[in-house]
């Protein structure tokens, strides 16, 4: 029996390679291709077969939505389960997208159960669980880490072992910063979404303040940073990692951390507006915790 065989598409490198240790993870015979946007992978579709598509929606030269509409266009493909992967969960897109004839979603920034979830109901759907899972370990936990490190580095991550530690003692409360609306973003993590403070905005980063919560942010948690600038309430959805993550103050409770988010985006159109962002001073020049 010939494999079982996936597209991923996506423009930022470091998504492509998150799905694609994920899958390999938990369907160790699986074929896996990737496009790095929807017009290389029309050219793989035309040539190759494959049983599903995971694919971004905001991609250079050809989008998600536009590789979606010209798939259920083809006599062969229009039926081909296609998930989109994307960080545009608003009303109207959820419903352009159905429209177009989307099998599924999966929201950006996904944990790993999250993107297996939609995987293994596509292939239910298709009946193709059981040839995928043939070939599956008995033990699959290391696949359902949330930690993107564990994703990357194909589930072998060394993990040490240490005497339990005494919880340390919660920080008492800190009074919210003074913030306009010209230095606020919301952030989306794996384990939630947070307002953040713009320490600093680049083409290739952004430096981020967030209080501190019950669950600590981990270095390489893939994220979507939703910037709103002018009057139109435009929001830009970037992609991204978390490069770093320090104390923002100089103490062990501190009540704030600061992180450094890497963008992923390869879409021209956001990198024109972030430079309409920082051309505008988006950025927060001082930022004092209790201000």
């Amino acid at each position: 029996m010939s494999k079982v065989s996936v597209l991923v598409v996506d423009d930022a490198s470091f998504i492509r390679d998150l799905i694609k240790n994920c899958l390999r993870n938990y369907f160790p015979g699986i074929r896996i291709e990737d496009a790095v946007n929807g017009r290389k992978a029309q050219t793989l579709l035309t040539r190759e077969a494959f049983d599903l598509v995971l694919c971004d929606w905001e991609m250079p030269e050809m989008s998600g939505l536009e590789l979606l509409s010209w798939c259920r266009e083809q006599d062969k493909l229009k039926t081909l389960p296609f998930i989109m992967v994307t960080s545009r969960g608003d009303k109207e897109n959820v419903i352009q997208a159905i429209q177009a004839g989307v099998s599924d979603f999966v929201s950006k920034p996904f944990t790993n159960e999250q993107l297996l979830s939609k995987v293994k109901k596509a292939f239910t759907k298709a009946g193709l669980l059981d040839s995928v899972m043939a070939s599956a370990p008995t033990r699959m936990s290391s696949a359902f880490g949330n930690d993107s490190l564990n994703a990357l580095t194909g589930g072998k991550a060394q993990v040490v072992t240490s005497a339990p530690v005494a919880p340390a003692p919660r920080p008492a409360p800190v009074a919210a910063p003074a913030l306009t609306s010209r230095g606020q973003g919301q952030l989306r993590l794996p384990s939630g979404t947070q307002t953040c403070v713009i320490k600093a905005l680049s083409l290739k980063e952004a430096l981020l303040v967030v209080r501190r919560g019950e669950v600590l942010p981990q270095v390489l948690d893939s994220a979507v940073l939703d910037l709103e600038q002018g009057e139109s309430a435009e929001v830009a959805r970037l992609n991204g990692y978390l490069h770093a993550i320090v104390a923002f103050e100089p103490k062990p409770d501190s009540a704030w951390l600061q992180l450094t988010f890497r963008f992923v985006d390869q879409d021209a159109d956001k990198m024109n507006y972030l430079s309409r962002l920082i051309a505008h001073g988006t950025a927060q020049k001082h930022f004092v915790p209790g201000a």
